[in-house]
């Protein structure tokens, strides 16, 4: 288990690199500007879980600054032919959490920010069971169908987060099918309305995965850092990448996730997984590793 100092030190080093990103997003920007091109517009979808009565209040500093520095929209207005060049964020909910009514929604309303809650189907007013005994969420019961039902639709859009939350890489076809599209099946019945959204469990997906996400009927699929998260530029793809967020994130720390300064992290990711496939390289490791175990 990583201990405090180890969670802080990652922690810190990212936000080091973010910030030396952004500074570098900044320059480039500046530069397109002195030869004539306009800036591309940059989109940054957060993701939160549970919010907690005590974390109340530091959500609520976090809106002020989202809108401080950004422009709040809806996931559903990406595809807005209207977007200038400036900072948009949008705010979504994985597991749909009752804290979420409780303490997100009353202050979204206040300050007018639109947000996605993705619903696991079948699981409606029990306990998040996927979650380590350890964590508070598990301890934090899922919303009611009646308390879906009662969201307000002119701040809430609604998505699908599976019927039981698994892995679905996990699962064989005829299962990871059956939870997609039953899922949708259920919440469309449920609000009387299409609902087009859907997050990957633990962002866990595969190539196969999206595309039975488009054969399911949904437009709009979110996944978790593994993916860019800033597609505006790219308003024809499907699946996008979204950065987690906690309400205890360093001020400095969320500002940056929010500005987008954290989208190097999918290419950091993947550039991780190349070198850890390629044979050679893994071999070398084990050799640098064994050698290091016997000095």
């Amino acid at each position: 288990m990583p201990t405090e100092f180890s969670r802080k030190l990652k922690r810190g080093t990212k936000l080091l690199i973010s910030s030396a990103f952004l500074a570098g997003d900044a320059i480039w920007g500046g530069a397109r500007r002195l030869l004539g091109k306009k800036p591309h517009p940059s989109w940054t979808t957060l993701y939160y879980h549970s919010i907690a009565s005590e974390q109340r209040s530091h959500f609520a500093k976090q809106m002020d600054l989202l809108l401080r520095f950004t422009i709040p929209v809806s996931v559903t207005d990406r595809c807005s032919t209207t977007m200038r060049a400036k900072r948009y964020s949008s705010i979504t909910f994985d597991d749909a959490f009752e804290t979420v009514i409780d303490n997100a929604i009353p202050e979204l309303r206040k300050r007018g920010i639109p947000a996605t809650i993705f619903v696991t189907s079948r699981v409606l007013g029990q306990p998040a069971s996927w979650w380590p005994e350890d964590a508070p969420e598990a301890r934090h019961r899922i919303m009611s169908a009646e308390q879906v039902r009662g969201l307000p639709t002119d701040l809430i859009s609604i998505g699908s987060h599976t019927l039981t939350h698994p892995m679905l890489t996990l699962l064989n076809e005829r299962e990871a099918r059956l939870e997609l599209s039953a899922s949708k099946a259920e919440l469309e019945e449920l609000l009387g309305r299409e609902v087009p959204l859907f997050s990957f469990p633990f962002s866990a997906f595969n190539g196969q995965l999206v595309e039975w996400c488009r054969q399911a009927g949904y437009n709009h699929i979110f996944a978790g850092q593994t993916v860019p998260s800033n597609t505006i530029a790219n308003q024809k793809s499907v699946l996008r990448g979204r950065i987690g967020v906690e309400p205890t994130d360093w001020t400095l720390e969320f500002c940056l996730k929010a500005l987008g300064a954290y989208r190097w992290l999918p290419y950091a990711v993947s550039l991780k997984r190349n070198i850890l496939s390629n044979g050679l390289v893994r071999n070398a490791c084990v050799l640098l590793l064994g050698a290091a175990a016997t000095d």
